[in-house]
């Protein structure tokens, strides 16, 4: 095989990884909204924090919550107390907090 042949292949390779990380980032955006609707919706969120699995939300009514969809989404355990629910989802923590802070901020 000749450099054309090899660099075309590359080429293509390289055009299905971009496909698959790109429709990878719609997922998670898709599963946030999810998210943040299994918690009540966004105004339900009244303020939310992280530390390194764990995302702690406090909610105004902890009844909207879906937990059952939550942990189809992933969370490896949820924990009630009073208003507050602390998810452990690993290293998506950050980037749901992140989700919910640009959500609150475009109200």
């Amino acid at each position: 095989m000749g450099f054309l042949e090899y660099f075309i292949i590359v080429l293509v390779l390289l055009i299905i990884l971009l496909a698959i990380l790109k429709a990878g980032k719609k997922d998670v955006h898709l599963e946030m909204n999810k998210l943040v609707e299994y918690l009540g919706g966004k105004d339900n969120i009244i303020s939310s924090e992280t530390t390194l699995s764990r995302f702690k939300v406090t909610l105004k009514d902890v009844e909207l919550v879906n937990k059952e969809g939550i942990q189809k989404l992933g969370a490896k355990g949820i924990v009630e107390i009073d208003n507050q629910l602390k998810i452990i989802l690993g290293p998506e923590s950050k980037q749901l907090k992140r989700f919910i802070d640009e959500v609150k901020m475009n109200d």
